[in-house]
């Protein structure tokens, strides 16, 4: 029996380490500037831990082998444990954590509170649910006012998010419910949420952030391949949660003037 345990366990751990080595459950294509170190880092700190879990997993199935129950196995015997192991391996898991936070908050912060290139393209994201919104302020570089009574959510486009008529900074604003994006272009993201807490996140683009209500939230990334990407809620944010999602089209610089120039064209 302790020889079944110990192969079954041994089997479970090596089959599902090769899922990981082969990367048949891994990351999609990355399409920004930072993904290359974002992918870096997950690489280390998954060869990192992977090493410390087979070695776990295999050690695990040796003792439940060596210790099984035999006609001629002594009396049981316990153990209080090993201070000097237990600071030792303390240590070292704090060293690791530490260390692979450090390795990391350099992208982390610089897309957070470093300021945007000059030149970044704006756009505002408001999440609600169960929807994503898109404002681009137009050619005066200016958001228009909202308002959390102008809102009508059913309608969609600018009364969706509030926008005043009013306002004459509201007048060029575009409101999308699909984002559009120039590539190899700094985009400056503007993070709102409306009801509850969402999570803007786009797999390819190595972005995700909260955004909360009542706060607006100041990240930027620079995509840099043309495609399709997919938008994602990663936050339970109600029943309608799972169909929360929108996609992302990266174009070229030339691509996004026509489309930018049309959608304010229709306002006319």
């Amino acid at each position: 029996m302790g020889l079944a345990l110990m192969v079954l366990i041994w089997l479970i751990t090596l089959v599902s380490t090769y899922f990981f080595v082969a990367k048949t459950w891994w990351l999609p294509v990355g399409a920004a500037a930072a993904a290359d170190f974002i992918d870096k880092q997950f690489d280390l700190t998954f060869v990192i831990m992977g090493v410390v879990f087979l070695a776990a997993q295999l050690g695990l199935g040796y003792i439940v082998w060596k210790y099984r129950e035999t006609p001629s196995s002594p009396p049981v015997s316990y153990s209080h444990g090993s201070t000097t192991l237990e600071v030792t391996w303390t240590l070292l898991t704090t060293v690791l954590f530490i260390g692979l936070n450090l390795m990391g908050s350099s992208v982390w912060a610089s897309q957070r509170f470093d300021a945007a290139e000059a030149g970044a393209v704006q756009v505002e994201v408001t999440g609600m649910q169960f929807a994503w919104y898109f404002r681009y302020p137009g050619p005066d570089g200016k958001y228009g006012k909202t308002s959390v009574s102008l809102m009508d959510p059913s309608a969609g486009g600018e009364a969706a998010v509030g926008l005043s008529q009013t306002d004459p900074a509201a007048k060029d604003d575009v409101v999308t419910g699909t984002m559009f994006l120039p590539v190899n272009r700094e985009v400056d993201v503007s993070l709102r949420a409306v009801d509850v807490i969402h999570s803007f996140f786009v797999p390819n683009l190595r972005f995700k952030q909260d955004a909360v209500p009542g706060l607006n939230i100041h990240m930027h990334f620079k995509p840099t391949a043309v495609g399709e990407y997919e938008i994602a809620c990663a936050e339970l944010c109600g029943l309608g949660h799972y169909k929360m999602h929108g996609m992302v089209h990266v174009v070229s610089q030339e691509d996004f003037d026509k489309w930018l120039a049309a959608r304010e064209a229709e306002k006319q």
